[in-house]
């Protein structure tokens, strides 16, 4: 029986938007792969987008939202599933996509204002996600040794908060001098989790 078709945004969270690389690679093979099974997909690439940083807490509270943005977040709030692709920079997701989820997940948008408890304040509740992680390390070693803590920060504190569950992760390890059949089974498996809206 095929799976329902989704409403899915892809979130290429690379900061080198300019080269290809194999979180490129995987977000198209992800793409590709919904896309062939009927699901809608959209992708917003945070490094192509020109936003400042957040520096006080009265600017995500209150500051407008850059222009830049203004199509990301619409189309956060059109996605039934968010698929984030992303490299692991000193153990955690690159400044750039931490910066880009910062500005978007505002109150008012990520959190209902009107909320007393901060529990009941999600905003963002019917959605699912995915998170892909390419590393250099062995991702067991992550997984295990590290407790993939940066991924799990990312579930529970950002993507949990405002309410988007499940959350499913992907880590791929050792990319560095990856063989090509080994790349091309990581494309295929995406491949197979996007015609699943996974």
């Amino acid at each position: 029986m095929p799976s329902p078709k989704r409403r899915i945004l892809i979130i290429q969270g690379h900061p080198d938007a300019g080269r290809p690389h194999l979180g490129l690679g995987l977000a198209q093979a992800y793409a590709e792969g919904a896309a062939s099974a009927g699901h809608e997909v959209r992708t917003v690439t945070p490094a192509a987008l020109e936003f400042p940083l957040l520096r006080s807490a009265q600017e995500w509270e209150a500051g407008e939202l850059p222009a830049a943005l203004r199509q990301a977040q619409a189309d956060i709030a059109w996605a039934e599933h968010l698929v984030l692709f992303f490299p692991l920079w000193l153990g955690d997701m690159p400044a750039l996509l931490k910066g880009f989820l910062e500005q978007v997940a505002r109150p008012g948008f990520a959190f209902r204002r009107d909320a007393t408890n901060p529990f009941a304040a999600k905003g963002l509740t019917g959605r699912s996600a995915r998170v892909v992680v390419t590393m250099g390390m062995p991702a067991l070693v992550y997984r295990f040794y590290f407790r993939a803590h940066s991924v799990k920060n990312l579930e529970r504190n950002i993507l949990g908060f405002v309410g988007i569950a499940p959350i499913h992760t992907t880590l791929i390890g050792v990319v560095e001098g990856m063989s090509d059949a080994k790349r091309n089974a990581w494309l295929a498996k995406v491949g197979k989790l996007g015609r699943n809206a996974a």
